[in-house]
């Protein structure tokens, strides 16, 4: 089976990049961070906040997650609930950053992960996907952004989702995710030394996506 890994920091674009990418390859697109934000919404529900003050292994056990694919698109349920839409708000994404870090919350989702590639040819998107979870991928692109250019996408994203969301306010907290996420001790955001590094800023979703198609015909002759 062939495996693109996409890794990248918050809002870079690199999930809307891989479902595009997954389409015109006829791959599944795997993005494991709905994993991790349907896992933090566990902890959320249960009154938890980021400091994770509470016992890890027993809410883990709390939590059933399955990705179906409905239509050809990723959906993914909690508890047999569909939560696609609940997992995309601020708060999930600062919680989802929180539990990310936790070797327990990793080890619960990395079987799922490395089981859908050997079962599928995927392109699979996330943090740390070339580096730990996938390391020996057929191609890894380490997709970015400047924090600005994120922040601004963010908020398009939140009101569209009738989410009010202050510009200022999601460019700190996406700098905090970014350095929160690139200094914790378990699987740490980088690039692998193998990675593709490929900057959006600036770019169109169309042009992106076009770019990273090429490369990936390219590579795979």
């Amino acid at each position: 089976m062939i495996s693109i890994a996409l890794d990248g920091p918050a809002g870079a674009g690199k999930s809307t990049i891989a479902k595009a990418l997954a389409k015109k390859l006829g791959f599944i697109y795997v993005d494991t961070g709905a994993l991790y934000r349907a896992t933090a919404l566990k902890f959320i529900e249960k009154g938890i906040d980021t400091n994770l003050d509470c016992d890890i292994d027993s809410i883990l056990k709390t939590v059933k997650i399955d990705i179906r694919f409905i239509g050809g698109a990723q959906h993914v349920f909690l508890n047999d609930a569909d939560v696609n839409d609940k997992i995309r708000t601020s708060n999930v994404s600062m919680m989802a950053s929180a539990v990310s870090a936790k070797p327990p919350v990793r080890a619960f989702l990395l079987d799922m992960q490395r089981q859908l590639a050997k079962d599928n040819n995927v392109l699979m998107d996330g943090r740390d996907i070339g580096t730990v979870v996938l390391p020996d991928a057929t191609l890894k692109f380490f997709v970015t952004a400047s924090a600005e250019e994120r922040a601004r996408r963010r908020v398009i994203d939140l009101e569209a989702i009738g989410e009010k969301a202050d510009y200022n306010s999601v460019l700190e907290d996406i700098k905090t995710r970014d350095y929160n996420d690139s200094h914790r001790e378990i699987a740490p955001l980088k690039p692998a030394a193998d990675s593709i590094v490929f900057d959006t800023t600036g770019n169109t979703l169309e042009q992106s996506v076009e770019k990273l198609y090429e490369i990936i015909n390219e590579r795979l002759k």
